[in-house]
């Protein structure tokens, strides 16, 4: 999974091909392993290595698991960090540094300020002094190890314009490329209207909603999504049916990926069910799970 480094010419020819793939979709579906179900190391592999750092990424792939998915926000100085939850209180030693700044929220905070945090101290000492990463240093930590993104917007609401600024974050990396289009990148959300935005301004990227809509709705969301990511315990063989008879913007079959599944007897359920994606804590349950076939 390691990428050899990039050469000027190889830099230059991959832009150039960036800027064409633009305007044109992709022609597969990116976390499409040719008809087997994919596995997502949920914020990394978060059962094993602190949420959404680099450490979680690395530890997915020394795991050998090809897609990673993550959650962005935004700092009060406009700079997109990777953190699951609104507030740094759960997941850093913010109290610890600055107690009289409740409710401690992401947006409250400047990237200096978070980078100071100590993210990785309350998972296990071993992770003392890992820090929040930026979208940027993630991105770059992907292209090393050559994983695939499922990139959530969190809480889009809260930050107007997120939908562009990640976008222009992703380009700027030359993740917007005709090959990361086609099969490393899909950017998911609990917001309709965050990815609406998406498809509005980049169609070629492929994107799945958060959620479980009813089957009567699911054809609305077919119009801007490439994917239904939804919870496990509401799904049903005749709810990956009504998934899979719908085509997304891509003109390609509707995927159906599920979440958060941990447990071997749940994966082989999903399975069984229909899934075309499971996102796990536990990537490496989930992935003996399918080999063995129990």
């Amino acid at each position: 999974m390691r990428m050899r480094p990039r050469t000027a010419v190889t830099t230059a020819i991959t832009t150039l091909c960036g800027v064409f793939a633009l305007a044109l979709p992709a022609q597969a579906a990116p976390a499409d392993p040719g008809g087997g179900v994919t596995v997502f190391a949920h914020r990394g592999a978060s059962a094993y290595a602190p949420e959404n750092t680099l450490s979680s990424v690395q530890r997915a792939a020394d795991l050998h698991i090809s897609w990673v998915e993550n959650d962005v926000q935004r700092t009060r100085d406009g700079a997109l960090v990777v953190i699951h939850d609104t507030t740094l209180a759960r997941t850093t030693d913010v109290k610890k540094r600055y107690p009289k700044r409740a409710p401690w929220s992401v947006s409250s905070f400047t990237l200096a300020e978070i980078k100071q945090l100590d993210a990785g101290g309350w998972f296990a000492p071993r992770f003392r002094g890992e820090r929040i990463p930026t979208l940027q240093e993630y991105l770059g930590l992907l292209d090393h190890t050559g994983q695939g993104l499922l990139l959530e917007l969190k809480q889009p609401e809260l930050y107007p314009g997120i939908e562009r600024q990640a976008l222009d974050t992703l380009g700027r990396a030359g993740w917007l490329d005709r090959p990361h289009l086609a099969r490393r990148l899909v950017v998911q959300s609990f917001s309709a209207p965050a990815l609406r935005t998406t498809h509005r301004l980049r169609p070629a990227v492929h994107t799945g909603f958060l959620g479980n809509p009813p089957v009567t709705r699911l054809k609305q969301y077919a119009v801007f999504s490439d994917e239904i990511n939804a919870e496990q315990h509401g799904v049903t063989s005749a709810y990956a049916k009504a998934v899979h008879a719908l085509r997304g913007p891509h003109r390609l079959r509707l995927r159906l990926n599920t979440w958060t599944v941990d447990s071997a007897p749940a994966a082989t359920r999903l399975i069984e069910l229909g899934v075309d994606g499971i996102i796990t804590n536990r990537p490496d349950v989930v992935e003996n799970a399918m080999h063995s076939g129990r």
